[in-house]
């Protein structure tokens, strides 16, 4: 019984300290700070970032677009084009090509 006794004190401090280890391994790689986390949320960031670029230049192009319509700058190419699409007409001598709702214009 004493020789039981000592092989399991013997062994218990070293298991104790094995497991202890492996389950902060085990955060370390799979916890919610760990670093599988921070790579999908590098990769959440970086897809952002690009959907981001995406809406600055949607909007600049906006705001270019509307720039030509002010009054001082007055663009009537771009007045005539853009009140011909919301009309919906066309001129005697232009072509016609329909688009699909898919492909809009603007």
């Amino acid at each position: 019984m004493r020789f039981l006794k000592r092989v399991v004190q013997a062994i218990a401090m070293p298991c104790l300290f094995l497991a202890l280890t492996g389950y902060a391994g085990w955060n370390v790689m799979h916890g919610d700070l760990g670093l599988i986390a921070k790579q999908q949320r590098m990769a959440e960031i970086a897809a952002a970032r690009e959907e981001l670029a995406r809406a600055e230049a949607e909007r600049d192009a906006m705001e270019r677009r509307v720039a030509g319509l002010r009054g001082e700058r007055l663009d009537r190419d771009q007045l005539e084009e853009r009140a011909r699409s919301l009309l919906n007409l066309v001129g005697r001598d232009e072509i016609v090509v329909p688009y699909g709702p898919e492909r809009r214009l603007y």
